[in-house]
């Protein structure tokens, strides 16, 4: 494995798997799969038997097609069966019901991505699989892939105009009233409103222009529409059933035409857009607003899309922006976009528990839930700006993979990335990607105020799922929501402002990050995992002054690997050295202060509900910062860094500041 430095971590698990009798330690290899590709990620799956004693691993390697070098990558994580959703004591008691909801066990595989790629480029992927106790089947596989393009509207398409009722100015043909209208054969506001069979085909473009779209929900216009309402067949519920399907590379584009702001007005509707009956609806330059759902691309268990795409557009006063909990959707694109909530954006509040209980009006008020949620393969949510929500984006929590224990290959949720997003004052968390399954990727993201949890894991099946490269400051009650059991969570290189409490989950590892105490709780890193192969080194505490405890690492007793489903050995530690002279974690890690930032100081304990922005903060490291040079290579995340070792944080020094929002 290319992350080196933790045999000593691992040393007293592998004890365990050690002479048993019944053990098959070789390795046999088993079916190989490339997951759908993204834009930059690619993912992969190696199933495998045996490996009772977890010293196999796949080397993983990647060229752009055409190139003679090789380049290193991560190597896959080892999944082994590990048991998800199960709850010892107290948690149990205390939700009886939820837990057999997630009651799930991980493959005997390997899973993992190769990160940080171009778009819409063709690589090399080489794994090789090795294990000292031997290796019977194919050891080596080699791929190629492509990643995805952005999506674009086609050229060549029929180009349809779309007015506001009341436009005076000059028309573009075919010009039509409504998007109804031309979306379909025609519309109507009265008995025959979905009458009308599809216009539009793979590859059109509808071209909305300036003006304000709201239709009159509660009266009949078998005539001439209303002042200053538009019949534009979407009567009684307000909802735009948009059922035609384009393809990936021919999408039903419906732009803003550039002369003017495009608003779609959903008079307090519950559902604006429909998109379940229709795949690859392509929409960009628009705004959405008064409406409960913005755009509805899925039901679990009754219909969903696969293929939409929102860029460049803005939604504001809405309950959700993108809800879709639908199994088999695949390839969302949502980037470039401001989502803005209903939440008040002066002062956090959350919906449970200190210290959020003490202030006037606690339970936060669930005006806008969430601003983004997706269920599925392929999607990516990328370069938005959010705030003011309940939630940011998330992994619907959907339950058990659909088929489980037996997986259906292309309804299992894997392969999403969520990244250079924007996210200001969450009620709960930035991001979740409970009920994610294998290779979701968030990474690269600002998450400022989030007042439940900036990341949360609840649960995922399997893993891995990746928190790399994110920027995490003022989380009051706690950065790191990693809970129900969970296995499988990768933390690398994250800049966190606020404690770390981790768990209960399996198959953790942490490297290369910054945790800087906030007063939220005495602990600055508490993790409680059911394997003794999770692992924590190379990263940078600053605990909070004079608390008895400062770290807890809380697995079964060593030389078990695992427990699941057991209460864990309580281990606190009033230090970083009794930390790692204890558990043989952190042997590589240091401590550090607020000045290892150039200008970043500490939240304000006293005063939890305060709404932080980044405006004159910075959180490049001051030079001579213990954190310069203390990490490990992780090939892929920490290439090109610039001195003899990679800092830790999310920030090298000497490199670009990363991008957030739209760009």
């Amino acid at each position: 494995m290319t992350i080196k430095g933790h045999a000593l971590l691992l040393a007293v698990s592998l004890l365990a798997f050690r002479g048993a009798a019944s053990a098959q330690n070789t390795t046999a290899a088993g079916e190989f799969t490339a997951e759908p590709p993204t834009l930059v990620s690619l993912g992969f799956e190696w199933r495998i038997a045996g490996d009772d004693n977890r010293n196999a691993k796949v080397e993983v390697s990647y060229r752009k097609k055409g190139e003679s070098n090789w380049r290193p990558a991560l190597p896959l994580m080892r999944l082994q069966r590990e048991q998800i959703g199960v709850a010892p004591g107290p948690n149990a008691a205390n939700d009886p019901g939820r837990y057999p909801l997630f009651r799930y066990a991980a493959a005997n595989m390997f899973a993992g991505s190769i990160l940080n790629l171009d778009p819409d480029t063709e690589y090399e992927c080489r794994f090789i699989l090795s294990d000292p106790d031997g290796v019977t089947g194919a050891a080596e596989k080699t791929v190629t892939l492509r990643t995805r393009g952005e999506p674009k509207p086609a050229e060549g398409g029929h180009v349809y105009h779309v007015y506001p009722i009341g436009w005076t100015g000059p028309k573009q043909e075919p010009a039509f009233t409504g998007l109804m209208a031309a979306y379909y054969m025609g519309s109507a506001h009265y008995d025959y409103e979905n009458a009308y069979p599809p216009r539009v085909q793979p590859g059109d473009t509808i071209l909305v222009h300036a003006g304000l779209y709201v239709g009159d929900r509660f009266h009949y216009m078998n005539g001439a529409p209303r002042p200053g309402y538009l019949a534009m067949g979407n009567l009684f519920d307000g909802t735009y059933y948009l059922t035609q399907s384009g393809t990936p590379d021919k999408p039903i584009a419906i732009k803003g035409a550039g002369d003017g702001e495009v608003i779609f007005d959903g008079d307090g509707c519950q559902y604006l857009f429909n998109l379940m009956g229709g795949n690859y609806n392509y929409f960009e330059g628009i705004t959405v607003r008064n409406t409960n759902v913005a755009f509805l691309l899925g039901i679990k268990g009754i219909a969903g899309a696969s293929g939409f795409t929102l860029k460049r557009s803005k939604v504001y006063d809405v309950g959700r922006a993108v809800q879709d909990d639908w199994s088999g959707s695949k390839n969302f694109y949502i980037a470039d976009n401001i989502l803005t909530g209903r939440h008040d954006p002066n002062k956090m509040m959350g919906w449970i528990g200190s210290p959020w209980d003490k202030f006037p009006g606690f339970p936060e008020l669930l005006l806008s839930e969430y601003a983004i949620k997706v269920y599925g393969q392929g999607h990516v949510v990328a370069y938005n700006r959010i705030s003011n929500w309940h939630d940011g984006v998330d992994v619907a929590t959907y339950g058990t993979p659909d088929g489980a224990p037996n997986d259906i290959p292309d309804r299992v949720p894997l392969a999403i990335d969520f990244y250079g997003n924007d996210i200001l004052n969450m009620g709960d968390n930035c991001f979740e990607t409970d009920g994610g399954a294998r290779n979701i990727r968030v990474f690269r993201n600002r998450c400022f105020d989030s007042a439940s949890g900036a990341l949360s894991v609840q649960p995922v099946f399997g893993g891995p799922v990746y928190f790399y490269q994110n920027l995490i400051y003022n989380a009051p009650t706690g950065s790191l929501k990693y809970i129900e059991g969970s296995s499988g969570i990768l933390t690398y290189n994250n800049t966190i402002v606020s404690e770390g409490r981790a768990g209960p989950a399996s198959n953790q590892q942490y490297r290369n990050n910054l945790l800087l105490a906030q007063g939220a709780f005495d602990p600055v890193f508490a993790v409680t995992t059911y394997t003794n192969y999770s692992s924590s080194d190379y990263n940078g505490f600053r605990p909070n002054p004079g608390k008895a405890d400062s770290f807890e690492w809380n697995s079964p007793a060593f030389g078990t690997a695992a427990a699941f489903g057991q209460n864990p050995v309580q281990r606190r530690f009033p230090s970083l050295q009794a930390f790692r002279e204890a558990t043989g974690q952190e042997q590589h890690s240091v401590l550090v202060d607020y000045d290892v930032f150039t200008h970043a100081p500490m939240p304000d304990p006293a005063d939890p509900q305060h709404v932080y922005t980044p405006d004159g903060l910075d959180f490049s490291l001051r030079s001579g910062s213990p954190a310069i040079d203390a990490g490990i290579e992780l090939p892929t995340i920490t290439d090109g860094f610039t001195g003899r070792a990679p800092d830790l944080g999310a920030f090298e020094s000497g490199k670009p500041a990363f991008h957030y929002g739209p760009r």
